[in-house]
């Protein structure tokens, strides 16, 4: 069974990076494409950024240009690098994937359990 596994979240000040990591559990065949989302206190889940398993990437306005989705399929890993972090992504950040597990699979949906993003003084 395929669970997908975060990492990297925590405390960091305004200004600060952070980088977060979801790994499958085990090794896939392929992941067709992934997203991290977030959901702050309050709010909407709402997608930060996605990636297909064509290297086409989409972001959210807010994060345009300080973060960056990518994807290391040879340790079905996908990654979000988070630059000049401000209180506004203070956030339970949760990664999607759309992955077919085995060649003799359908396309299936996995979330992750969710990383605090904290971003504060």
């Amino acid at each position: 069974q395929v669970q997908l596994v975060e990492s990297g979240g925590g405390l960091v000040q305004p200004g600060g990076s952070l980088r977060l990591s979801c790994a499958a559990s085990i090794s896939i065949f392929r992941i067709n494409a992934a997203g991290w989302f977030r959901q702050a206190p309050g709010k909407q889940r709402e997608l930060v950024a996605g990636i297909t398993s064509g290297g086409s990437t989409n972001y959210a306005d807010s994060v345009k240009g300080r973060f960056t989705i990518s994807v290391d399929n040879a340790k079905s890993t996908v990654y979000l690098q988070m630059n000049s972090l401000n209180p506004e992504d203070t956030a339970v950040y949760y990664c999607n994937g759309r992955i077919v597990p085995t060649p003799w699979d359908n396309e299936r949906d996995y979330w992750g359990q969710g990383t605090q993003v904290t971003v504060s003084s």
